[in-house]
């Protein structure tokens, strides 16, 4: 009996753990994650700029909402809107400094992203960080579920004497839309 417990015991150290031989494809499976999201966000960018709405609706799951760097919440249905009604339209959007964060059936996406375009009729020209979030589908495609911008503030000259401080930028601040 101690015979067959120590062959048991050196045939389990001589194997390889378990998840050895699928830590290596679980590394792949991620990095094919990563990159199928960083696709997407190319795809969004480019349906975006475009006014792609056919596009957009696929990138967007039905409970997607979206919220503005004003505070303003968009479901898909209002984003689409916005875009048909070209009440928000990007002609520039330079992304940058992106990077995705897998959890499970989630990726996290934080980017930087410099944009113009204009907003209810408001210019919109400015550099934002976001964070957009997929969720993978049980068929393997990936859905936009949220998105939040930030307006990153642009630096602040030297203050004069008659104590200025950073002009107000309402002219350029978008009243709505995902940026």
């Amino acid at each position: 009996m101690t015979a067959v417990v120590l062959t048991a015991v050196v045939a389990g150290l001589c194997a390889p753990p378990a998840e050895a031989g699928r830590s290596l494809p679980l590394h792949e499976k991620k990095h094919d994650a990563k990159r199928q999201v960083e696709a997407l966000e190319e795809q969004w960018r480019v349906a975006q700029l475009a006014g792609d709405i056919p596009a957009m609706d696929k990138l967007l799951s039905d409970d997607y909402i979206g919220i503005s760097m004003t505070g303003q919440v968009h479901t898909k249905a209002q984003q689409l809107e916005r875009m048909r009604s070209r009440a928000f339209v990007l002609n520039k959007i330079d992304l940058g400094e992106i990077q995705v964060k897998l959890v499970g059936a989630i990726a996290i996406v934080t980017s930087r992203a410099d944009v113009e375009g204009v907003s209810d009729g408001i210019p919109v020209k400015g550099t934002y960080r976001y964070t957009r979030v997929y969720q993978r589908l049980p068929s393997g495609d990936w859905r936009i579920t949220s998105f939040e911008a930030t307006r990153v503030p642009t630096p602040r000259g030297p203050k004069t004497e008659s104590h200025e401080t950073e002009p107000s930028s309402a002219s350029t601040t978008p009243q709505s839309g995902p940026f």
